[in-house]
């Protein structure tokens, strides 16, 4: 077994449960009024969320690392499954949001930014924590 097969998906775990915790605090912050401090740390979550991709796609693209089998059997199995698709599914679709909000904030466009801000949470962070409990059932159970 090659380090980069356990590295990199711990790695990415790490990154996605940061991510959680940044962006998780970051709404903690703006409904505590801490405006300066929810910028900091959405863009800090924003950032992490930008290493992961890189690192995801590094390990998937230029390593060539393959599909990792899911082990798992019984009711685990279908419980991975549905979390892995509706994971897939959203980590595309919240992409786009992701942007928008962050642009509507930087454009001081914050009526808009407010809008589609909670969508954009709800989902990234259900992406974040998911990515974590996938690599937890893929490779630690």
């Amino acid at each position: 077994m090659q380090v980069h097969s356990t590295f990199f998906p711990a790695l990415n775990a790490f990154l996605n449960g940061t991510s959680a915790v940044l962006i998780g605090l970051g709404l903690y912050c703006i409904r505590s009024g801490h405006r300066e401090a929810h910028k900091r740390l959405m863009l800090s979550g924003f950032a992490t969320s930008c290493l992961f991709l890189v690192f995801y796609l590094y390990y998937h693209l230029v390593l060539r690392a393959g599909v990792t089998r899911f082990q798992g059997q019984g009711i685990v199995r279908p419980i991975y499954f549905i979390i892995l698709i509706s994971h897939t599914v959203l980590a595309v679709v919240v992409v786009p949001f992701i942007l928008i909000t962050l642009a509507r904030a930087l454009k001081g466009r914050f009526a808009r930014h407010k809008a589609i801000a909670p969508y954009t949470f709800a989902i990234w962070m259900y992406v974040s924590v998911t990515g974590v409990v996938i690599y937890v059932l893929l490779y630690k159970l």
